[in-house]
Parts: C-alpha cells; structure tokens; sequence
C-alpha cells in the first residue's frame, strides 16, 4: 500500500502545482485495485508532490521533538524511559524480570486501571504490563479470559500464577509486596482518617451518579427556587466536604505526612477527572472554576496531579471522556446549568472553533500549563522550561505550539499507513461491522476500511502531516492547500471528508496523544476538512 503513490519529494514552497515533474518510483508491488485506483486520478492529482510516509517519518524524527520522542520510545521498550499509556513493561532500575504482570486497559479508559497504574509509577514498582481490550471497546484475547474467565480489569497475575482482580486489592498487594514510598498509614489516627476520606470518596461517587445518569428532578430531589436540584446539591455539599479535608492539610495532598500522593489520592483522583468532564458537558458546572465555585483545596491537588509526568500518561481529556463514559456507567442526561452548559458542550466537542486553526494557547475548561503539558523529554529538547511552581504558563506560545504541531506530526508519522487504513473506515463503504457492535459510541474495532478511497485517504492524510511540520502558516492557504486539493479528485473529496472526520473524531487522550499534541492533530485534520469541503 505504501508504493501506491511512486510521489518524488518536494519540498521548494510553490505557489501553484508544476504538472511536468518527473515521479520517483519507491519500490514493491502495487496490486491491480490500487493502480486502478491510482490510475483514476485526474492529471493534476497525479502531479502532486506529496512526501511519502518514510519522508515524513525522517523528517519527523529530525526535529527535536521527534528526536526526543523516538529516543525515548527506545528507551520503554527496555522498561526505562517515561511513564506511558503503551508501556508494556516497567524495570525502574532494576535488572532482573519482574515476576508479576497486571492486565489493564488498552484504550486508557478504566479508572480502575488508571489509579493502579499511577500507584506503580509513584512507588516505582518492576512490572509486566499486558494491555486488553474493555468490552465496550471490543473483545477480549482468548488467552486473557482463560486466565481471568470474567474478564475483569485490572488483574494482576502472581509469580505462582495466581490471579487478583480487585483493584483496591490489588494496589494494597503492590504496595505490600514492595519497598520504597509509604502508601498507606502508618498510625491508628491515620488509619481512622483513611478509612473516613475512603467513605467520604464513596458517599462522593454515589452523588456524581445520581446527578449525572438519572434525569433531573428523578431520585434528585425537588428543584430549589434558586432552580438547583436535590442532586446538584447534594453533590455540591460532598465535594465541598472534600475540599475542606485537602484544606485542612498543608501540602496539596490527603495527608501531611507525606510530600507525594499516597493510596487515598489515587483512589479519588480517577473518579475525580471523570466528574470535571462530565460535569462540565452534562451539568454545566466547571469545578476548576475557583473563583465561582470556591474548590481552592481541590484546585491545588489536582493542580498538584498536574504537575507529575506520570499523570500525564494517564490522563484523559474531557472529550475522551464523555465518550467513554457512557458505556462504562451508562448515559449522562442534560441538566444543571443550562446556559455554561451549552458553552462547555460545544467546546468539549470542538464546535467552537477550539479545533480550528489557529487555535488559542490554553484550553477554556481544561488547564492545559499547570504543569507539564508534553512529555518532558520534549520539553527539555525545546528549552521550555517550567515556573518556580513547576507550571508551564509563561513559556513562549509559539515555541510550544511548534513542540505539540511536531509531536502530533510524529505520532502520525510512525504509524501512517495503518492510521490512513484506519481513518478509511470513515468512506462510503466502509465501517461495516460484520459481527456485532459495541457498547462504546466510537467502537467498531471489526470495521473494514474502504479500499476504493483507502489510497487518496492516505495521500490526503501525508498532506496534513507535512502541513504540521511547516512554521510557516501562511502555506497553508498556499503550497499546502494547494497540495490537498491535487491529491484528492473532486469526486472523490466527499469520502475522504468523511474518513478524515471518522479519524478526527477518534482522537483519545492519552492513548493516543497528550491534550496539548491532540488539539493541534483535531484541528489540522478540520483544516483539510474546511479545504475539501
């Protein structure tokens, strides 16, 4: 597939396509479909000098983002490097195998998963680390379910083979079998507090449900004359409740004792970054906003979570999780409200410009500097460095863009042609699901692509691609442009619109990239969109 396109490179910045150039021939077999297809293409199409998917690879990993990024790709395929979604191994200096393996999540959607993966990474635990599909996103590997018959996650295979599959559990059993950082107390007034901040985060979680997945005024509670439900605020008081006992410490964490977050924290902090999305898009309430809603000790921990690479790894944006949400819980009704609420929506889906180039610096709902934005391994290769509080908000705007447009372009790079097969499930005759669907809005993991539209999908794709490399955002109303338009035949723009809002729409954070790379991706691929459109 990758020789469908024999395209020389090209990159003198042009005003208008040359159509007398001569192509370089890139070697391997085109089947009879794609040169049909290939050859349907209109003369200018075929004129267009579009970078193959090893040009832009290179040219993505000569930059310093791309350096760095590939570097360190090397190094966690070794167990070193940073926290990762991908990660399939963690050594944490230590030379020997580790003896135990958890099972998580593939797509980073469980909150389960995610506070037992933060743990390992705070207490620097040696693992194995094999990642399974949830059942809302697609079946699970036969060899998973002949270990764990019901198909839970997390689970955490023992060295004798034994198998644990509660959480919680689990994350007690790390921590017991393994020296290093305290997780839990170590006093009896300690414990009497954990067990109070564990009822509390319970009692917390019972609220966010009946506010988020009943419909307003059901088991809620009447409607104040102030127009707040019964559930608004009942869920207002508990986490008010829990911005009182992070006030009461003098560090930004649960309990003083400790300058880390301990089990406690990680036990709220998944839940909690499920609440700020959905409240935010269902309820119209921004508990990040401090000013209206008074959250300071709230505020400071999560700025504090912000702060931690390894929370980056794991953390997704608001989007990702209205999306997985649902068929983890069960849908979220309107309600709250209703004016912020249609504010937050349409930026939480992109229908306010926030995915249309040029894109603001900061996100409206979602701090995107309060600590570490990228990978800091990036950051450090770009000279940003953070505040004496460890945010990243006074860096140079432009200087960070260039680092998240360069690790969006790498990321689609390194896998192009795989991604281009993915986003042509979006043609007219792709997406048909032969088997069955899932419970997931954005699933469809048996999905064929369209393969009479897959070729100019994929040239299409190399055009966005090299668009993000470029500092200079006057081409892209020129050269670029100019590019996409060539490469995609009139008749044939319609289908790879809908293939490039297919692969749009199914940009996660972090599985694929952190927000701040994300937004840049979601917004050049609108950019090809508005162009073809």
């Amino acid at each position: 597939f990758a020789s469908t396109y024999p395209l020389s490179r090209h990159w003198r910045r042009a005003q208008s396509i040359q159509s007398d150039f001569k192509s370089r021939e890139t070697g391997g077999a085109i089947t009879s479909m794609h040169t049909a297809a290939h050859l349907r293409m209109s003369a200018s199409t075929a004129a267009a000098t579009v970078p193959s998917w090893s040009d832009l690879k290179t040219k993505t990993q000569s930059t310093k983002t791309g350096s760095a990024l590939t570097a360190n790709a090397a190094l966690r395929k070794e167990g070193k490097g940073a926290p990762h979604r991908e990660n399939t191994l963690r050594l944490f200096g230590d030379s020997s195998k580790p003896k135990i393996t958890l099972f998580r999540d593939h797509a980073a959607w469980c909150p389960y998963c995610e506070k037992t993966m933060l743990l390992v990474e705070e207490k620097q635990i040696p693992i194995n680390v094999n990642l399974v599909n949830m059942r809302s996103y697609g079946d699970k590997p036969r060899e998973f379910l002949q270990k764990v018959p019901n198909g839970l996650l997390p689970a955490l295979e023992m060295p004798n083979g034994q198998i644990v599959t509660e959480s919680q559990v689990i994350m007690e059993l790390l921590d017991d079998m393994h020296t290093g950082k305290t997780m839990l107390p170590q006093t009896k007034e300690g414990w009497n507090r954990y067990d109070a901040l564990a009822k509390l985060e319970r009692e917390l979680f019972s609220w966010w449900c009946t506010l988020l997945f009943r419909p307003a005024g059901l088991m809620g509670g009447r409607f104040s004359p102030d127009g707040m439900s019964g559930a608004m605020k009942g869920f207002l008081e508990c986490i008010g409740r829990v911005d009182k006992e992070l006030s009461s410490t003098k560090g930004p964490w649960f309990f003083d004792e400790y300058d880390y977050p301990t089990m406690i924290d990680f036990i709220y902090v998944s839940h909690i970054e499920r609440m700020l999305a959905s409240c935010a898009y269902w309820q119209g309430l921004n508990l990040r906003d401090v000013q209206k809603w008074n959250l300071e000790g709230l505020n400071n921990w999560l700025n504090a979570f912000d702060k931690r690479e390894s929370y980056l790894a794991f953390k997704s944006d608001y989007y990702t999780n209205v999306k997985d949400i649902p068929p983890q819980y069960g849908p979220g009704y309107d309600g709250g409200f209703e004016q912020d609420r249609k504010v937050f929506q349409k930026n939480i889906l992109g229908q306010d410009g926030s995915w249309t180039l040029p894109i603001s610096h900061d996100d409206l709902i979602q701090p995107l500097y309060r600590g570490p934005p990228l990978p800091l391994c990036v950051l450090e290769a770009m000279d940003l460095k953070p505040n004496a509080d460890g945010s990243y908000d006074s860096c140079d705007p432009v200087v960070m863009a260039k680092a998240c447009r360069e690790m969006a372009a790498w990321k689609l790079a390194d896998n192009g042609i795989n991604v281009s097969r993915f986003a042509a499930r979006g043609g007219p005759a792709g997406a048909k699901n032969p088997r069955k669907t899932f419970g997931a809005e954005l699933a469809d993991p048996y999905a064929d692509p369209d393969d009479e539209i897959r070729p100019v999908v994929d040239a299409a794709l190399r055009c966005v691609c090299d668009a993000m490399l470029d500092d200079d955002t006057a081409s892209l109303d020129g050269f670029h442009k100019d590019s996409l338009l060539a490469v995609v035949p009139t008749n044939q723009a319609k289908a790879v619109v809908s293939s490039m809002v297919y692969l749009r729409d199914r940009v996660g954070v972090p599985r694929d990239l952190p927000l701040a790379a994300a937004r840049y991706l979601r917004a050049y691929l609108n950019w090809g969109i508005d162009v073809l459109s």
